[in-house]
């Protein structure tokens, strides 16, 4: 399957390694370029909900979102054109954020009319998918995601095993302290328990009995050490994803997270270092 993609040509390699690698010079001063660029724009998006700061700088802002808005639709362009599969990465998370992040301020212009300024603010709302793409630019997201990846089976056993503790747990207060306690059903002490086992304590529902208190106290601590588990088990797969992933991207789908040495893409097979063409 390999041996039928072509690699990239020779303008196009340097275009990716620009931009979605971030190991060299350039790479490093187009993410923090762009970097920057997010969260300018962010910055514009929180102060024009201020009324007063948008009643006196409004034309400003809304040319600054304008400007943000043509370079990320720059950035979107280019991403495109430096990949060999810009179909894969248009239809993966990071390429559907990208054209989140533009396509807002677009659509404002197809809304025409003073009753859909409403719609439009709701629209212009999701110009906050922004700061989701600061997380493409963070070395050790694609450790992160592979690491949680790697402990989800784990961590929903173990919320099946709590989801058991506490509806056994509900089930006895229930008994023990009754309606006249504020225990009027089992699922509200399956309430209580969550809230006391999660050590929030609202103190809405109070057990009175000593029974009760002695049980309450096993919950509770109970609760302190259930807190640590699903922290053990994400730092153990994230220990083993620091030694097992790659901050390589595909050049044909931008794919990353692939293991050291690997030779061909985990997602679409394309060769990582291919020879270039001339």
């Amino acid at each position: 399957m390999s041996s039928e993609i072509k690699p990239l040509r020779p303008w196009r390699s340097r275009l990716h390694e620009i931009i979605f690698e971030a190991d060299t010079p350039t790479g490093r001063a187009f993410d923090v370029l762009v970097i920057i660029s997010i969260l300018g724009s962010i910055l514009a998006v929180m102060l024009e909900s201020i009324s007063g700061v948008a009643a006196r700088y409004g034309p400003q802002l809304r040319a600054l979102e304008w400007g943000f808005t043509i370079l990320f639709t720059m950035e979107y362009l280019l991403r495109l054109i430096a990949v060999g599969k810009p179909a894969a990465y248009a239809r993966s998370f990071f390429g559907v954020v990208d054209l989140l992040a533009v396509l807002p301020t677009y659509l404002s212009l197809l809304i025409p009319g003073s009753q859909a300024l409403l719609v439009i603010r709701v629209i212009r709302v999701l110009r906050v998918f922004r700061v989701l793409k600061l997380v493409q630019f963070v070395k050790e997201a694609t450790t992160l995601s592979a690491a949680l990846r790697a402990s989800m089976r784990k961590i929903l056993v173990f919320l099946l095993a709590v989801l058991t503790m506490v509806v056994i747990m509900g089930s006895l207060m229930y008994i023990v302290e009754g309606e006249e306690h504020g225990f009027t059903s089992i699922p509200k002490s399956v309430y209580w328990a969550i809230v006391t086992l999660t050590t929030v304590g609202f103190g809405d529902i109070t057990p009175q009995t000593p029974l009760g208190q002695f049980l309450s106290t096993i919950v509770m601590i109970m609760g302190y050490g259930i807190i640590a588990v699903p922290t053990g088990i994400v730092s153990v797969e994230m220990a083993n994803a620091f030694r097992e992933v790659s901050s390589q991207a595909c050049q044909q789908c931008s794919a990353e997270g692939h293991p050291p040495g690997a030779k061909y893409c985990k997602d679409c097979g394309a060769e990582l270092n291919p020879q270039e063409e001339g």
